[in-house]
């Protein structure tokens, strides 16, 4: 299996527009951060989770020509706002396979209804085909992927656990059942956004110890702020099995 983190900024990026903080102004390729997403290969499979504004421009770094399936963690715009640009897929391959909750299939049938619609359809606009997820394994491709269910402050969100590879985004609390899932894992993927506290995500030190407990082999973290610091001063400060995931990285497990 191998994984490519797409992007591993927060909502905005990095850089911010318009901001001159140094972390924005750093001419570190590590430090310049596209909206959070990753696409997981496996056999001849190929998936990707969230797909926010940058999903074009990520699809197009990564080379990648044919996907099988779009799994969401939630519907915030930063993870949702790429939709539209399915189009090539879509008229390559035919309806594109959506994984999502219920609630997050909602959201999307209101702000692309031109997509969700099945009347009098705009010509070129794609087709999708819903798969809903609950918190119970199901399949994509021809693997069963388990949901990690969290609160990213009061909304549910779900990660996803692939095999003996788990990605969180955007948790601020996860309970001791979902925390289960999460055993013998080789590699953990989990948000952190800055240095201090914020209401819906992790900061650096919430992170670590939810690393320390789920106990990893390795952990990247993503879904970074420019107020966690230049990339190469804050790797620096980390225990040797975590790593700043960055953009284009890519693991095989």
């Amino acid at each position: 299996m191998k994984i490519t983190f797409l992007g591993t900024g927060t909502s905005q990026g990095i850089p911010i527009i318009g901001s001159e903080h140094p972390v924005c102004l750093s001419e570190n390729p590590k430090d310049k951060r596209l909206r959070v997403s990753i696409l997981v290969e496996w056999n001849d499979y190929t998936f990707v989770v969230d797909c926010g504004p940058d999903f074009r421009q990520q699809m197009l770094k990564a080379k990648v020509t044919k996907i099988d399936g779009i799994i969401f963690t939630h519907e915030h715009a930063d993870h949702t706002m790429g939709l539209d640009d399915i189009r090539p897929f879509f008229f390559r391959q035919g309806d594109i396979p959506l994984y999502a909750h219920q609630r997050v299939f909602k959201s999307l049938e209101k702000r692309f209804d031109y997509i969700f619609t099945t009347e009098k359809k705009y010509p070129g606009v794609p087709s999708v085909t819903k798969y809903e997820v609950k918190n119970e394994p199901f399949l994509v491709g021809n693997l069963n992927v388990s949901p990690i269910e969290g609160l990213h402050y009061k909304l549910p969100v779900f990660g996803y656990r692939f095999q003996n590879f788990a990605y969180l985004t955007d948790m601020k609390t996860v309970s001791d059942i979902e925390i289960m899932k999460l055993k013998n894992l080789d590699v953990l993927v989990i948000n952190a956004l800055r240095i201090e506290p914020h209401i819906s995500h992790f900061n650096l030190e919430e992170a670590l110890n939810f690393i320390a407990k789920v106990k990893p082999k390795r952990a990247y973290l993503t879904h970074i702020s420019h107020l966690l610091g230049f990339h190469d001063e804050v790797q620096q400060q980390l225990p040797e099995n975590v790593f700043l995931a960055y953009d284009n990285l890519q693991i095989t497990l």
